[in-house]
C-alpha cells in the first residue's frame, strides 16, 4: 500500500475536481462519513456545505482541505466493501476518524486507488495538525495495514525497478490527452530526479518525449522567463500544441525548476562514483565500439546517454541520465576519460552523428539550448522507470479544475512506496 496525503487551500477545488472524475465516469463515490445522508441522496452542493459549515469555524485557518490517496498494488483486489473499511481505519488512525470525509474509488489506473477529500478543521473551530505526519503517523501505520489486510508491501515493489503499474510511460502524441502526459512526466522528474541545470533538466525529459522549452533568446517568451512543455516525436522534434508551465498542477516554471538546481548539485556528489564505474564496465561488455552499443550497453544498465551536437552536427558533450540513482550528469562531472570528446576516441565513428534507419538514434529539437540532444531510445526501460516513479500522480499543487487561478499553495505532502 502506497499512502500520500497533500494539503491545500481549496476545498471547493478539491471536490469539484474527484466530482468531475464521477462526472467523466473515471471514479465513483464508495463513501461518505459523517454526512447524515445515503450516499444518492447527496448532491455536490450537499457535501460543500458540509466541509463550509466546518471551515467557516476557522476563518484564520488558510490551509484547510486535505487530500488523502491510497493506493494498492494490481495484485491487491480489493472489492468496494474492502476498500470502505480501509478507508475509514486509515482515517481514524491518522486522527481524522471524527472528521467528514469523502472516499472516492477512482478507475483510471491499472491498479485500485481511492482519494480521500476531508478537511482539518474540527467542530470546535480547532486545526487538526498534519506537520509531519509523514515522519510520525503515517509510515508505521501504513505498514502495520499492509501486513493486517494482507496487502502487497510497497517497500518490497520498489526493490525491483521494473515494477509494474500505471502504463505511464513515453508521451506519445494522440495515444493520451497530451496535458496529462505532459503532467504526469514532468510531476515525476520534478520530484524524483536530481539536475543541476535546465540542459540536464531536458535531458531526462527528452528520455521520455518531452522537452522543456523556453523559445528563443530574442524572443518575448525568453525575456520574460516563460516555459513551456511539448512532447517529442520518434524524430525528436515537437508535435502538437505546447503547454504552458504555468498552466500545469504543481507549477513547474522556469523559477521553480530552477530553484531545485543549487539543492540538487550537493545531492548528485554521492552517486558519482557508482556511475563511473558502471560506465567502467561497460566499456568492458562491449565487443565492437561504436556510439549505438555504448548507449545500449548502458541502456541495460537502466542509464540513459545523451550526445550533444552543435548546429552542424559536430558533437562537443554528453550527459548521462542515472534511473537508478535519478541524477544527471554531464561527462565532465565524471572525469575527462567521461567526457564526449575521450568517448568519441574510443568509437570506431568520431565526430559527426547520423541518424540510422531504424531510427535508434534521435536528434532531439531544442533551439532555446544552442544544441541538439541525440540519445538511443529505450523503449523499455523508461516504461520501467517511469511506473515505478510516479504511478500517474494526479494531484500536485493547485487542484485541476478548481476555477480561479491562486497563488502557489505552500502545502505538505506524504509520500510512499509505489504511489499514485
Amino acid at each position: 500500500m502506497v499512502t500520500r496525503i497533500l494539503s491545500g487551500k481549496s476545498i471547493r477545488g478539491l471536490l469539484n475536481y474527484n466530482e468531475n472524475k464521477v462526472a467523466s465516469g473515471s471514479a465513483e463515490l464508495i463513501l461518505a462519513s459523517k454526512f447524515g445522508a445515503e450516499i444518492e441522496d447527496l448532491e455536490r452542493g450537499d457535501k460543500l456545505k458540509r466541509f463550509d459549515q466546518l471551515t467557516s469555524l476557522n476563518a484564520r485557518a488558510k490551509t484547510n482541505a486535505i487530500h488523502v490517496m491510497l493506493n494498492f498494488d494490481a495484485a491487491d483486489k480489493l472489492s468496494i466493501e474492502m476498500l470502505q473499511k480501509i478507508a475509514v481505519d486509515y482515517m481514524e488512525r491518522i486522527g481524522f476518524g471524527e472528521q467528514p470525509f469523502l472516499v472516492y474509488r477512482h478507475t483510471d489506473a491499472s491498479h485500485p486507488h481511492i482519494h480521500i477529500v476531508t478537511t482539518n478543521i474540527q467542530q470546535n473551530g480547532d486545526r487538526i495538525s498534519i506537520h509531519n505526519i509523514g515522519r510520525d503517523k503515517d509510515e508505521n501505520i501504513r505498514k502495520a495495514m499492509q501486513k493486517e489486510y494482507g496487502l502487497i508491501k510497497a517497500e518490497e515493489r520498489m526493490k525491483d525497478p521494473m515494477i509494474k503499474g500505471i502504463r505511464v510511460g513515453p508521451a506519445e502524441y494522440g495515444e493520451k490527452p497530451t496535458r496529462q502526459s505532459i503532467y504526469n512526466i514532468v510531476t515525476a522528474v520534478m520530484r524524483e530526479y536530481k539536475f543541476a541545470s535546465l540542459a540536464e533538466y531536458n535531458a531526462v525529459l527528452s528520455e521520455f518525449n518531452v522537452v522543456a522549452d523556453r523559445g528563443k533568446e530574442d524572443s518575448t517568451m525568453f525575456e520574460r522567463r516563460g516555459l513551456v512543455y511539448a512532447v517529442l516525436d520518434q524524430n525528436g522534434k515537437r508535435i502538437g500544441v505546447p503547454i504552458k508551465a504555468s498552466s500545469l498542477a504543481g507549477k513547474p516554471t522556469l523559477a521553480n525548476v530552477e530553484a531545485k538546481f543549487g539543492p540538487n548539485q550537493s545531492k548528485k556528489k554521492d552517486h558519482l562514483e557508482t556511475l563511473r564505474k558502471k560506465i567502467d564496465d561497460s566499456f568492458l561488455r562491449i565487443g565492437k565500439l561504436s556510439i549505438k552499443s555504448f548507449a545500449s550497453s548502458l541502456s541495460a544498465e537502466n542509464i540513459g546517454v545523451i550526445f550533444r551536437q552543435n548546429e552542424t552536427g559536430r558533437i562537443f558533450g554528453v550527459t548521462y541520465v542515472d534511473h537508478n540513482t535519478r541524477c544527471v550528469f554531464n561527462g565532465s562531472d565524471l572525469g575527462k576519460s567521461y567526457s564526449a570528446k575521450a568517448l568519441l576516441e574510443r568509437f570506431d565513428k568520431v565526430g559527426i552523428l547520423k541518424p540510422e534507419r531504424n531510427d535508434s538514434v534521435r536528434n532531439i529539437d531544442l533551439p532555446n539550448d544552442k544544441f541538439d540532444f541525440k540519445g538511443v531510445k529505450q523503449e523499455n526501460s523508461r516504461m520501467g522507470i517511469m511506473e515505478t516513479l510516479l504511478m500517474k500522480s494526479e494531484f500536485d499543487g493547485p487542484v485541476p479544475g478548481s476555477g480561479k487561478k491562486k497563488k502557489k499553495k505552500k502545502g505538505s505532502s506524504v509520500e510512499q512506496g509505489f504511489g499514485h
